[in-house]
């Protein structure tokens, strides 16, 4: 009897340091984990409204999908905007920011955290696939094709990953509701 109260003391001050010890690090690391995802954001604003120079988020802004919204700005002129949407593909969220320009354009889309299948579902990533939203108006919804596009509006599917390629241009979809619904009237913008 007494060697089990012996052991369990053992195990437990093992237990509380093994749990001090990784407060700590998670004390020491989180500002610096939260500050490179800040600045990926901002690369990933960047790369989608490549024109802006300055971006300052959109508050109330609100939609199926939505995640955040921000206004980009160059010599004080609002030109354009970029959504941040997570649209839920075969793994998991998947992580769609998409710029829009004040012409009603898709100027980029980039493919943030996700946890679809190496192989098939990431390369949603690929330029091969995401730039196909380039330069689409907002004005008409995307559709997801198998095989060749035929209308202005469809995205080729990747092949194997069709529900990732779902879940992207369900994201892209969602960011363009928002621009047309929501944010056109902000500014005037679009028109």
């Amino acid at each position: 009897m007494k060697d089990i109260f012996r052991l369990g003391a053992i195990l437990f001050v093992i237990c509380a340091v093994a749990s001090l010890m990784l407060s700590l690090t998670n004390n020491i690391t989180a500002p610096v984990i939260e500050q490179r995802n800040i600045q990926a954001n901002n690369e990933s604003r960047q790369e989608v409204l490549q024109v802006a120079e300055e971006f300052s988020e959109v508050k109330d802004v609100k939609g199926d999908l939505i995640e955040e919204v921000y206004q980009g700005t160059k010599g004080g002129e609002v030109v354009g905007y970029t959504i941040k949407t997570t649209p839920k593909g075969y793994g998991g969220k998947v992580e769609v920011m998409v710029g829009i320009s004040n012409d009603g354009k898709i100027s980029g889309v980039k493919i943030g955290n996700h946890s679809e299948t190496p192989g098939l579902g990431s390369k949603s990533a690929d330029p091969s696939f995401k730039d196909q939203y380039n330069g689409k108006s907002t004005k008409t919804p995307l559709n997801i094709v198998k095989g060749n596009a035929s209308n202005e509006n469809d995205i080729v599917a990747i092949s194997g990953a069709t529900i990732t390629s779902k879940a992207v241009t369900a994201g892209v979809n969602a960011a363009m509701d928002v621009y047309e619904q929501k944010l056109i009237s902000i500014n005037g913008t679009g028109e």
